[in-house]
């Protein structure tokens, strides 16, 4: 099953092509087609990932970096997405 990713970028809607076997998540896969270096992102990611307690502390931060990097309404598309429901 192909799959893509819809974000936003500064005002600006995209869709990329995404693989697995290529990008970690959705975000280092936007970040990517941005042109955007994660290098301190991912080593402050790793911080917060020793030092919280959940999973919430985690999703925030990334939310929050990603929002300030000029990014929103990162998802997920699949096949079933992107046709218009006729068979």
């Amino acid at each position: 099953m192909a799959r893509q990713v819809a974000y936003t970028f500064k005002g600006v809607a995209k869709v990329i092509n995404f693989s697995f076997d290529k990008y970690h998540d959705i975000y280092e896969a936007a970040a990517a087609a941005e042109g955007i270096d994660l290098t301190g992102f991912l080593a402050m990611e790793q911080q917060v990932a020793m030092t919280a307690k959940g999973k919430g502390a985690l999703r925030s931060y990334r939310l929050t970096e990603f929002q300030r990097m000029g990014f929103s309404d990162l998802r997920l598309l699949k096949d079933e997405d992107d046709s218009d429901g006729n068979a």
